[in-house]
């Protein structure tokens, strides 16, 4: 935004300063009597306008951003080596009409009219900066408003994975109670074999010990 407005203040400038390089360099020194000191008049306040700009250009530049700086700085030194240079042959002009300096070329209804031109600049100035602001805070209020759609958005997201997974715990947990209970199932059947078998396994040793004892024993006797 800021170098927006440096360029457009930079425009207005460069249109100023070729109406005043008109007026020094093709005009005033053609110009005699009043109509020297109606284009002298004319002149300065062109001057007055430049000035006002590059006030203006100045504060642009103090809020640009780093990078920019520096560059923008430099081309308003070289618009004020201009304008001082045309203010100095501009006073070389004005000093022959044979008029003193003290008015600058101004009479009290030019000074008037030069003070109402000031103030009613600054005001216009002032509301640009005024809008340039409102617009600033606008845009952010909108960037903002978008990143917080987007924060509820991912947040609503989030959510709905999270009950999913939420879900799939519960899931997970009751097919893990149906897995213990398998088990212990599984267990009690394993160890109900093994019984079985030992109690087989001591039945035929018996049986077997039986056998052997009538076969070898009895026969003995």
């Amino acid at each position: 935004m800021s170098s927006e407005k440096f360029e457009s203040l930079e425009d207005d400038l460069s249109s100023v300063l070729d109406t005043l390089r008109d007026r020094v360099e093709g005009k005033i020194p053609n110009f005699e009597g009043e109509e020297k000191k109606t284009a002298i008049r004319h002149a300065e306040r062109n001057i007055e306008e430049a000035n006002f700009i590059l006030q203006e250009m100045e504060g642009e530049a103090k809020m640009a951003p780093i990078s920019y700086r520096s560059q923008q700085i430099s081309r308003i030194r070289n618009y004020r080596r201009d304008l001082d240079n045309i203010t100095k042959n501009v006073k070389k002009s004005k000093g022959a009409t044979g008029r003193g300096s003290d008015n600058f070329g101004f009479d009290r209804d030019e000074q008037m009219a030069a003070s109402q031109r000031n103030k009613l600049y600054q005001g216009t100035q002032s509301l640009n900066r005024a809008t340039d602001s409102i617009a600033r805070t606008h845009q952010i209020a909108a960037e903002t408003d978008e990143i917080g759609v987007e924060i509820i958005d991912e947040l609503g997201r989030q959510r709905e994975t999270l009950g999913r997974t939420r879900d799939r715990l519960i899931d997970t947990d009751s097919n893990l109670s149906k897995s213990r209970k398998i088990l212990k199932t599984m267990a009690m059947r394993v160890m109900t074999n093994k019984m079985i078998l030992i109690v087989i396994i001591l039945l035929e040793v018996c049986g077997l010990g039986g056998v052997i004892y009538w076969k070898f024993f009895t026969k003995h006797s």
